[in-house]
This record gives structure tokens, sequence and C-alpha cells, in this order.
């Protein structure tokens, strides 16, 4: 066991856990932060995506100790009141379906809209490759960040 203390949606966790032990089960099992879901279990689905610092990973395979000084946000850290405008757009183009994936998604398309404000579908596309969802709402996925891209709330 190490202690850590990691920044995570803005507050200071401090926590003495395996160093070895994947960020999804750190914030699921030891925060209780559930919104970032357990999918393939080796980095293929893309349920578990969270943001380190600015940038959206996998954390089903993101052992703590990689995290280090690094800020993480998880679903419930991206907006205070579920008014990002990725989860707005998400709503608007009536995305979700069973919902498992969505998180990841929408962090997954959050981070990629932060680093492409104005994306090609192309780029969507590429972007979006590696979270799977089993409803098969692509299309829906792309109008919606094409909705994220073009509004004006930040």
């Amino acid at each position: 066991m190490a202690n850590f203390n990691l920044k995570i949606n803005g507050k200071t966790q401090q926590l003495d856990v395996d160093p070895t032990t994947p960020m999804l089960w750190v914030l699921r099992d030891h925060l209780k932060l559930v919104g970032t879901k357990y999918g393939c279990g080796i980095s293929q689905c893309g349920a578990c995506t969270i943001h380190l610092g600015d940038n959206a990973v996998r954390s089903c395979q993101l052992p703590v100790s990689a995290v280090g000084n690094q800020e993480i946000t998880t679903i419930e850290g991206l907006s205070e009141n579920g008014d990002h405008r990725v989860q707005l757009a998400w709503l608007e183009e009536d995305v979700y379906q069973c919902g498992y994936c969505q998180a990841g998604q929408i962090m997954n398309a959050s981070a990629f809209l932060k680093k492409n404000p104005n994306p090609t579908d192309e780029e969507i596309e590429g972007a979006m490759n590696g979270n799977i969802c089993r409803c098969g709402t692509y299309t829906r996925i792309k109008k919606a960040i094409k909705t994220a891209a073009n509004s004006k709330i930040a």
C-alpha cells in the first residue's frame, strides 16, 4: 500500500491503495464516483474514459501510481450541473439509448473538442473511434459533437 494525494474533480483526495490499482477502481470502489464505467478492462471500449490533465485516457489500465500531480476529471466533475456543452448536445440530439457507454463518450468528446473546436466529420470519427456503443448511436454521437462544437456555451 502507498499514500497518494490526487486532485480529482477539483478536490484533493488522500488515498492509501496499492500503487498498481487502476484508476477505475480507485474512482469507483474507493471514492464512490461510479459514473465512470467498467466495460472491457483492457482499454478497448472507452466506457472508463476520464480526463488526465486535458487528455482523455482509459482509467481501467491507468495505475494510480502513474497519475502523479496531474488533475483527474470524471463525468461527475465535467460540470457541476450537467450543463457542459457536450452534455447539453447529447440531450439535444437524443443520443442516449442504454446509456452505459455515454460517460466515456462524453469525456472523450469533450477532451477532443478542447483540442479541436471545429472538427470535420472525419476528425470526429477518428477521435471517437475507440469508444464503442453497443446500441450503435454513432450517427447521433457525431451529430451531438457537431452541435457542441457550434454551441456558444464554453
